[in-house]
């Protein structure tokens, strides 16, 4: 089977790469573990990035890093394609809702809220795919699917602790609202994406739907904050460099061979990890603070949102998951 190429942009047609091939189960699994680490250690390097530049320069200057490996690794392997007017819903949802709001959102929440705690809102995002999903596309929440969303719902109780927490913080508020916010966003992202009937498979698009983000995030950034100034060192060379290269475009890359070889129902259920081994990073490398309240509902979403995966992955899946 050869790669898609409709409109080459001067590539060749070459057979199909160990990128979109079917691999071995072993190897699947491992590259879904490095993509897991990576994922988790993003949120402590967006936390170190905005040392050094605004919420949105941070997220703009990821994304063009982002988009030109992207573009680098779609030319190697022979993928990049012409997008169609099919295409249009996909790169302007994931572009504008994933891309773009749910960046902005997370990183100006990470400047009030600490990372740990961010990565697990940001991942709630499947408890709003629920509701949504039933009213929008009349999808039917079993009893298992309704449980889960009330562990998540009960673990989300429990990060805030409306007793324990300073709700005359209007920082932390703020903070936690944007997050929660962007989750949404990212959820109402996936429903549009689940009533697409795909042309072009989703990694062809990638590229696209990041030089989108790219432009829409560098003009707003530059509007809103002017120029960026800052101290450059290696040290922010070297984050922008795993949040753009590693963090963005292999992570992509590598999701597509783990969404080729494994179930979809395995592949959700191993992104889980991705808060857990947030916070753990966090804790590590940030030294941030861990307390019961924020343990147990990590526990609660994740339980949570497990069971979900499980009831949806025991129906026929559909194509198209980012």
């Amino acid at each position: 089977m050869a790669c898609f190429h409709r409109g080459n942009l001067g590539v060749a047609h070459t057979p199909i790469s160990m990128s979109t091939a079917t691999v071995s189960a072993r190897t699947a699994y491992a590259t879904l573990a490095v993509v897991i680490v990576s994922w988790g250690l993003m949120w402590t390097v967006s936390k170190l990035l905005l040392l050094y530049l605004t919420p949105l320069w941070a997220t703009a200057l990821r994304t063009v890093v982002g988009a030109a490996a992207l573009l680098v690794i779609s030319l190697l392997r022979g993928r990049l394609v012409w997008p169609v007017r099919g295409d249009l819903v996909p790169i302007l949802s994931i572009s504008l809702l994933h891309m773009c709001v749910f960046s902005i959102l997370t990183h100006i929440g990470l400047q009030y809220v600490s990372a740990g705690r961010t990565v697990v809102l940001a991942y709630t995002t499947p408890l709003w795919v629920v509701p949504a999903a039933w009213y929008f596309l009349g999808e039917r929440i079993s009893r298992a699917r309704a449980i889960g969303l009330l562990l998540g719902l009960t673990g989300l109780a429990c990060i805030f602790n409306p007793v324990s927490f300073d709700w005359s913080d209007r920082q932390a508020l703020f903070g936690n609202g944007l997050i929660l916010l962007g989750a949404m966003c990212w959820a109402a992202n996936i429903v549009i994406i689940r009533a697409h009937r795909w042309v072009t498979p989703p990694f062809e698009l990638t590229f696209w739907q990041a030089l989108l983000a790219t432009v829409l995030l560098s003009m707003l950034a530059w509007s809103t904050d002017g120029l960026p100034e800052p101290a450059w060192d290696w040290e922010l060379v070297a984050l922008l460099a795993y949040g753009g290269i590693v963090g963005t475009a292999v992570g992509y890359w590598a999701m597509v061979i783990v969404n080729r070889a494994l179930p979809a129902s395995a592949t959700s259920l191993g992104l889980l990890a991705v808060p857990v081994v947030g916070l753990l990073i966090s804790k590590v490398v940030l030294n941030e603070a861990m307390d019961s309240g924020l343990l147990v509902g990590t526990v609660l979403i994740i339980g949570g949102i497990a069971l979900d995966t499980l009831n949806w992955g025991r129906r026929p899946s559909r194509d198209g998951g980012q």
